[in-house]
């Protein structure tokens, strides 16, 4: 008798999401849909993603960067690990669904540092390019008015 076989099932990957992500290139009011669900979550639940907050807030800034076509010195292969890395952020069931109490942001976190550790290179040249866009110019000192313009 012929054994039957089974086919395997699809092991978890990330492969999906950056399927979808794709379609979020070049889509600005798509894209800022995504990061604006993004933030909201980050925000209401900061404190389970205390390990990871500040990468997952620099993820945000480039792809919101990116979006508005402000940095686009990225690889396209890391921009959709980026947009991937968010949409599973923003997914509620995930291979952990965020309503497990404690748990539900571990798998978040897992994805975040991974997408992180992937993309590093691209990230510290963002966050170079990002850090000269916020350098702020010292108003001139302005003098004493004189007695006349004191009137």
């Amino acid at each position: 008798m012929a054994k039957e076989t089974k086919e395997p099932k699809e092991s978890f990957s990330l492969g999906k999401y950056l399927e979808k992500a794709k379609s979020y290139l070049g889509n600005t009011e798509k894209s800022n849909e995504l990061l604006d669900s993004a933030d909201k979550k980050s925000a209401k639940n900061r404190t389970h993603l205390e390990g990871v907050w500040e990468p997952l807030q620099l993820l945000f800034g480039m792809f919101r960067s990116y979006a508005k076509k402000e940095y686009t010195e990225i690889p396209t292969r890391s921009i959709l690990a980026i947009i991937a890395a968010i949409l599973y952020f923003v997914t509620p069931i995930d291979v952990i669904p965020d309503i497990l109490f404690g748990l539900g942001f571990a798998d978040d976190a897992a994805v975040i540092a991974f997408t992180v550790k992937q993309i590093q290179d691209d990230l510290e040249k963002y966050k170079l390019w990002s850090e000269k866009q916020t350098i702020t110019i010292e108003p001139e000192q302005q003098e004493e008015p004189n007695e006349s313009e004191k009137l």
